[in-house]
């Protein structure tokens, strides 16, 4: 049977790869187009709404960004709205072009909850999809541990990324729909980067107060944190006691990104406007938050 399959083949001029057992598979990639850029050392950029609506799910799904945030600590705590954005951004015609399921752009959220306290609301937003959380107020190594063991699924034996240990329960069905994944295939791509080299899910953490900056080493040390944002800065001002305008605030936002280099950690921050995102991204941020003009005025002066 086989010797009359290549003899078939081989008469129609069709080149086939056999392999036994199997059908052999090329190493995947990162699905999350955010971990693609940071693990080849690049910045990336996108943009944070607290608009579900189809259309401007369809609108960001195409935009020149790299990941939208959906922003329900201050905007209402909506986990189904939440789910219909994420099937909005699918886009059947882009994963045609470039033969991947990846999307172009990654889904984050934001909640309410601190980060020791939200596992339930991890739980949920990773199962209806999402590449990653931002979790508000991580002010100590505990915090930020608790984020990383909401995000992992407990790990199988002999594992090389055992610890930190795992609380996710494991209910992904929607999630493997949004991925186009099998259930084995979504549960190998869904660990945290960098602690798993392969994994596409993202803890970042948001350091906004005065002790989230005196447990900075400790915070950026932990296992499974992929990224620091900070945001307007508005939390931290406050947390300092200063106006906006102080120069402490830079000081603070500096200090952060030194020990984000310091531990070859993403850094993240809103920008003004183009000529504020090149400043920011030659100073050595990697994670940039602004519309998506500021994004394209950034890129054109970049140029």
């Amino acid at each position: 049977m086989r010797r009359l399959l290549l003899f078939i083949v081989a008469s129609l001029g069709i080149t086939l790869v056999l392999s036994e057992g199997p059908a052999a598979q090329q190493a995947p990639g990162h699905l999350n187009p955010v971990i693609a850029k940071l693990a080849k050392g690049e910045a990336f950029v996108g943009v944070n709404t607290g608009d579900l609506s189809l259309e401007n799910a369809r609108t960001l799904s195409r935009a020149p960004i790299d990941y939208v945030y959906v922003d329900m600590e201050h905007t209402p705590l909506d986990i189904a709205g939440l789910h219909m954005f994420n099937i909005g951004m699918i886009d059947r015609a882009a994963a045609a072009k470039k033969g991947s399921v990846a999307p172009n752009v990654a889904l984050f959220a934001r909640f309410p909850p601190e980060a020791d306290e939200s596992a339930w609301v991890v739980k949920q937003a990773l199962d209806v999809g999402l590449h990653g959380v931002i979790f508000n107020g991580v002010d100590t190594r505990e915090q930020a541990l608790a984020a990383v063991k909401s995000m992992r699924y407990p790990q199988l034996k002999g594992s090389k990324y055992f610890e930190p240990a795992g609380i996710r329960g494991s209910a992904p069905g929607l999630a493997t729909w949004i991925w186009g994944l099998s259930t084995d295939e979504y549960e190998r791509h869904a660990d945290l980067w960098p602690l798993n080299p392969e994994g596409d899910l993202l803890a970042i953490a948001m350091i906004e107060s005065t002790d989230g900056m005196k447990n900075l080493d400790a915070i950026l040390s932990t296992p499974g944190i992929g990224a620091v944002f900070i945001g307007n800065a508005n939390d931290l001002r406050h947390s300092m006691g200063v106006p906006a305008t102080s120069p402490e605030v830079e000081t603070a936002r500096q200090t952060i990104l030194a020990g984000c280099k310091r531990h070859n950690i993403a850094c993240g921050i809103t920008v003004a406007d183009g000529a504020d995102m090149v400043k920011r991204l030659n100073e050595g941020w990697k994670m940039i938050r602004g519309t998506v003009d500021i994004i394209q005025d950034g890129r054109a002066l970049r140029r």
